[in-house]
């Protein structure tokens, strides 16, 4: 019987509190070594959903070799509906997860990081409710080194902070609502055991990467507050520290997103061909190239080289500037040169494309589910604009409108490697 629940198509009903598919054909039944007619009787059941017959044959022997079967185990007593709810729910986790990153970027783009020196966790979600509270926080604001260097530049108002404040205090009340739309709906969903025994160290893996993106985002924050005399530049935060920050809301965002596809796509197996095995390899590689790709831009983000050369394909008018090793010892031009850090994007970038147009050459006439074909193609596409989109950036000196949406374009393209993956992973048997 443990055979015939492994050979049901996708689709699924709940019976009994164990989760089956529906429409399985007779030949399961003939792989069985005593085709009885209880196990028939058991099929038709099945196929009628009629749940109190089936359970009254199983309770006859054939009840514990289905509780053995690894999908059962994993999915007991939740329903059909339970799983989609939870899965809507990771979806929507995702989508918070999204939101903080392009307002984080924003945030960047537009030298808002600073504006809040302090964290703390309660009084912080209140916005200054008076003139005096707002020149309170101005104040505090004028002791540190960004507004020093600001001040050589040009004159800042009271209003010009309010800007700059409004764009930090709203990212950090995003992440605080980002955990909320996390832990509530958990503890409610633990509660009402719509929680697979299989899921629960993921939701506290979950909750850890939350308290850990928030240190993470105040950490870096204060790297920015730091006097650093030997310094004659505009005031930033430690690009180590900003690439750890998005990093880990990466991670954190395609781990929310794949459990949302455990529960909200029905799985299906394609056929063992070997072209498959190659694009299951391939995909992996593709998706940790678009990861590196986005991770690599928030070294640029923090060191501004989108500045640095505003010209494509070549910088300036060569392959390879010569200011690439500048700094000593060589191995920090990667990361703190903001001329090499741009060479990295850029080719890093170009690299991504072709492999993702590699991919999809093979992909084109593999033995495709309809539904992977169509993600293969929208990477492909993305990938396309995406690149557009960088250029575009780069040789209009970086405007925070056009900026901001390359950085977006970058969790699309992440997505739909996820996606694809996803698609294209192997089912257990």
């Amino acid at each position: 019987m443990a055979l015939l629940i492994r050979n049901f198509a996708p689709t699924r009903l709940s019976l009994s509190g164990l989760c089956y598919r529906q429409n399985t054909c007779s030949s399961c039944f003939q792989k069985l070594k005593v085709p009885t007619v209880k196990s028939l009787r058991a099929y038709q059941c099945l196929k009628n959903g009629t749940a109190s017959k089936t359970r009254s044959i199983f309770s006859h022997g054939l009840f514990t070799s289905l509780r053995s079967t690894t999908t059962a185990a994993a999915v007991s007593d939740i329903s059909h509906k339970s799983q989609k709810i939870v899965g809507l729910w990771m979806m929507g986790c995702a989508g918070m997860c999204f939101g903080a990153v392009i307002l984080g970027g924003v945030t960047r783009l537009t030298e808002s990081g600073l504006s809040m020196v302090d964290w703390k966790l309660l009084k912080d979600m209140t916005l200054p409710s008076s003139d005096a509270e707002w020149q309170a926080e101005f104040e505090k604001y004028k002791l540190f080194p960004e507004y020093k260097y600001m001040e050589d530049k040009q004159e800042m108002t009271l209003s010009d902070f309010k800007l700059i404040f409004y764009m930090e205090w709203a990212h950090r009340m995003w992440g605080r609502a980002t955990g909320l739309v996390f832990l509530i709906p958990a503890v409610y969903f633990l509660r009402k055991g719509w929680i697979s025994q299989k899921m629960k160290p993921r939701l506290a893996l979950f909750a850890g990467l939350l308290g850990l993106q928030g240190f993470l985002g105040w950490f870096m924050v204060k790297s920015g507050l730091e006097d650093k005399p030997e310094s004659s530049d505009v005031p930033r935060v430690s690009q180590y520290r900003l690439a750890t920050h998005l990093g880990a809301a990466l991670l954190l965002y395609t781990l929310f997103l794949w459990q949302g596809f455990n529960h909200l796509l029905t799985p299906i197996k394609m056929p063992d061909a070997p072209v498959l095995k190659k694009l299951r390899g391939m995909s992996h590689g593709v998706k940790a190239f678009v990861f590196l790709t986005a991770l690599s831009g928030a070294f640029v983000a923090g060191l501004d080289a989108g500045l640095t050369y505003n010209s494509y394909p070549k910088m300036a008018d060569k392959w390879i500037p010569d200011d690439m090793w500048t700094i000593s010892p060589k191995w920090k031009n990667i990361f703190e040169n903001p001329t090499f850090v741009q060479f990295n994007h850029r080719h890093l970038a170009e690299s991504t494309v072709v492999l993702i147009a590699g991919f999809w050459w093979m992909a084109r006439k593999a033995p495709l589910h309809p539904r992977a074909r169509l993600a293969v193609n929208l990477l492909l596409g993305m990938a396309f604009g995406q690149a557009a989109l960088g250029v575009t950036t780069l040789l209009m000196y970086v405007p925070t409108s056009i900026a901001a949406t390359h950085q977006s374009g970058s969790l699309v393209l992440l997505s739909l490697a996820v996606w694809m993956t996803h698609e294209l992973r192997r089912l257990p048997k």
